[in-house]
């Protein structure tokens, strides 16, 4: 079995922990991405106050990640949603729908106090399965 660690160059990463993790299965690899929450600016709040933009954000970053890992979206079999807001739910679910549209995630979708990234309203882990 062989683990790897998957980072971006530019993703900008606090603390002790990897964006996120593939793991060698022989026929399968795991893709084990962190929770990602929309990028931040230089006065270190997220880029955008909208829920819609910061949604789109995060689906990329992690389209980005998956890709370092040979994977995409479509291969994306768990999805957990963080939201600061429920309300958002109407806004965030139909983005969701269309970058999941292939692979129909099993999914949860809760809504929290807060984040670590200031003014970010959403953040995104998946896990994803690769055949190789």
């Amino acid at each position: 079995m062989k683990i790897e660690n998957i980072k971006p160059v530019d993703l900008e990463i606090k603390g002790v922990y990897t964006p996120a993790k593939k793991i060698d299965f022989g026929d399968y690899s795991m893709i084990y991405v962190s929770g990602i929450q929309p990028p931040m600016g230089e006065d270190k709040r997220v880029v955008t106050d909208d829920i819609a933009e910061q949604t789109l954000l995060v689906f990329e970053d992690i389209n980005n990640i998956l890709k370092l890992a040979g994977a995409s979206l479509d291969n994306v079999i768990k999805a957990v949603i963080y939201l600061t807001d429920m309300n958002d739910f109407s806004i965030v679910s139909p983005i969701r729908a269309e970058y999941f549209k292939n692979s129909m995630p099993v999914s949860t979708m809760v809504e929290v106090n807060k984040l670590t990234r200031e003014g970010a309203k959403i953040e995104i882990e998946v896990t994803a399965l690769l055949e190789k």
